[in-house]
């Protein structure tokens, strides 16, 4: 889940300044956390008292703690329906196929060793806000990649997963993509996206950095690579530090404990 939060920290800056390339500054003194780094923390603090508690993953537990993390944080960016199921007092699903669902998804991905608890997570972590099909599958896919990344699985594995599973259509590279390519929220318009943007990579920073190449959501983009390819590589330690240095010491803290619990 690092991952995801260095990718959305390092594309927060592209987002709304999109690049077409893939040089450029890795961090700017205007890189910061948004909402895909705070949503994710809110899910991993779910999963860490889940796991204290032996259970599943709680859906109303959850709900309180997205609502918690994001009042906390107000002005990170969230999307205006998110922000008003934010501060609802009686929160509901709205149906929702956006990519919020993928980009928080990440820690369930840590938790459980099998495909078929990790997607029971995950679609669970989705249902609360984003219970259209695809918006479940989207949160399913990524954590599903995630898992098969970790556990040394090829990249014809993971396509293979994405295509036939989730039904997502990889059949096209990011040069091919890169000219046209514009913002698209929607889990089934970026998250294929993300998924290529790792196999087309060489390293953790290789693939944070063709996730931003193609424009679009540049920091849920890199969120999502970054979180397979955390995964697929694991994070290099002077990325996880500098990002560290970004966030406030409440994020930090939980990012850590769940780190120590999941993470080797």
């Amino acid at each position: 889940m690092l991952g995801a939060i260095i990718g959305d920290t390092i594309g927060s800056v592209y987002e709304w300044n999109n690049i077409k390339t893939k040089e450029f500054p890795l961090f700017t003194q205007r890189s910061t956390f948004t909402d895909d780094s705070v949503m994710t923390v809110a899910v991993a603090h779910a999963c860490l008292n889940a796991a204290s508690a032996g259970g599943e993953l709680s859906k109303p537990e959850l709900v309180s703690l997205m609502q918690s993390y994001g009042r906390r944080y107000p002005d990170a960016g969230y999307g205006g329906r998110f922000h008003r199921w934010i501060n609802s007092r009686h929160p509901k699903p709205y149906n929702s196929f956006g990519n919020g669902s993928a980009m928080r998804v990440s820690p369930v991905a840590w938790v459980a060793d099998d495909l078929e608890t990790v997607e029971r997570l995950a679609a669970a972590s989705a249902e609360v806000t984003h219970n259209h099909p695809e918006g479940i599958h989207g949160a399913q896919a990524v954590a599903g990649c995630i898992l098969l990344a970790r556990q040394g699985a090829s990249n014809q594995a993971i396509r293979a997963y994405a295509e036939e599973v989730h039904g997502y259509d990889l059949a096209f590279t990011l040069d091919e993509i890169r000219p046209e390519y514009a913002f698209d929220v929607s889990c089934q318009g970026s998250v294929p996206q993300a998924i290529v943007a790792l196999l087309e990579s060489t390293s953790f920073e290789d693939a944070i950095r063709n996730a931003i190449s193609i424009g679009g959501d540049s920091d849920t983009i890199a969120a999502i690579a970054g979180s397979i390819a955390q995964g697929r590589y694991g994070v290099p330690d002077e990325l996880a530090e500098e990002v560290a240095r970004r966030l406030p010491e409440h994020l930090r803290s939980t990012v850590t404990r769940f780190c120590e619990r999941f993470v080797s």
